[in-house]
């Protein structure tokens, strides 16, 4: 039995004494003790040695006790494990060397044997859970496949992905072909996860945001419909879209037990546009932890009154950045832990 079952309590709108909080990108580049198994050790390397991952995913919550920890893995071990090589470059970030341009590309690709070729992760996930306890819940995740899709057309991170749009809309039968192998291996990924003890699951569409509704519709909102009806009767599974607030009432219908928020979207109009029944979770702005401790503290109180504490969960509207002062970090955690009903 889990000590801590506030953030599942929320996911299934439960009534509670304060709403959850975590936070995106939470075990990670911000906290000098993740900085010091960084120097020694490559990316990747951190990724696939479960105790390092493990020790990553667990920092966080020994010093500042969120509400769930989240694993600390990449959402790019998917095409690793599909069989397409994937680098991450110091001061430039993901680099796929032989990015996928053609139907005769894509006859490399694979729907792997999860278990095998991921079975790292499955590993840092029991490391975790022996590390956490049943002190809180374990949240696993992966990147949607459009997200993932436009790293392996692209071949490296973009403002646009032109290249991953021109696949789209010049060989839409091969890109589909692409985004269903992506979906298949990534149904599976979090199915192992869930059974290897994971609570939750997230869907990360880091890049839906760059097409247009219609488009959305045909290259990523379909695929998430898969794996939330894979995966809905098994596991809690939260989808969050950046810069998807056109998307939210389809979200909400979909079977997901909660959607994500970006900062750019108000408490008020992500609450109206998905129909004000579903948990929602975000949306502070990451840049905003920039601010004086005592000034995130009001802003987070103010954000749950906008979101109301019941059906909510604290977060940021996307990762926290590397340089916010890890005390600014703790205000933001502490400010929900405060959090009183009367306050409001």
């Amino acid at each position: 039995m889990l000590k801590n079952d506030l953030f599942l309590r929320a996911l299934k709108g439960e009534t509670v004494n304060r709403p959850p909080v975590w936070m995106m990108r939470q075990a990670g580049r911000y906290l000098p003790e993740f900085m010091e198994i960084k120097e020694k050790y490559d990316f990747f390397t951190r990724c696939q040695t479960p105790e390092l991952a493990s020790e990553i995913t667990v920092q966080p919550l020994r010093r500042f006790g969120m509400d769930a920890a989240i694993l600390f893995s990449d959402i790019l071990v998917i095409p690793q494990a599909m069989n397409i090589e994937v680098q991450m470059k110091p001061n430039f970030g993901p680099y796929l060397p032989n990015p996928i341009r053609s139907k005769k590309d894509l006859d490399h690709v694979i729907v792997p044997e999860v278990g095998d070729a991921l079975d790292y992760v499955m590993q840092a996930i029991k490391e975790t859970k022996e590390k956490l306890n049943d002190e809180v819940p374990l949240i696993g995740f992966a990147g949607s496949p459009w997200t993932i899709l436009c790293y392996c057309v692209q071949g490296q991170g973009s403002k646009t992905f032109d290249k991953a749009k021109e696949l789209c809309f010049t060989q839409p039968m091969v890109a589909h072909e692409l985004l269903q192998k992506i979906t298949d291996t990534t149904i599976a990924y979090l199915k192992a996860k869930v059974n290897a003890g994971v609570n939750a699951v997230q869907v990360f569409d880091s890049w839906g945001g760059m097409l247009s509704p219609v488009d959305y519709q045909e290259f990523s909102f379909q695929y998430i419909q898969q794996i939330v009806d894979a995966l809905k009767e098994e596991t809690p599974v939260i989808v969050f879209g950046k810069g998807c607030w056109f998307a939210l009432g389809e979200m909400a219908r979909s079977g997901a037990a909660a959607l994500g928020v970006d900062w750019t979207c108000s408490a008020k109009n992500a609450r109206y546009l998905s129909g004000g029944k579903i948990t929602l979770q975000g949306n502070f702005d990451p840049a905003r932890l920039l601010s004086p401790p005592a000034k995130i503290k009001e802003m987070v109180t103010q954000m749950i009154h906008e979101f109301g504490k019941d059906r909510y969960v604290v977060n940021l509207g996307h990762g926290i950045l590397p340089n916010i002062p890890v005390e600014n970090a703790k205000a933001f955690i502490d400010a929900v832990k405060e959090y009183k009903v009367s306050d409001s």
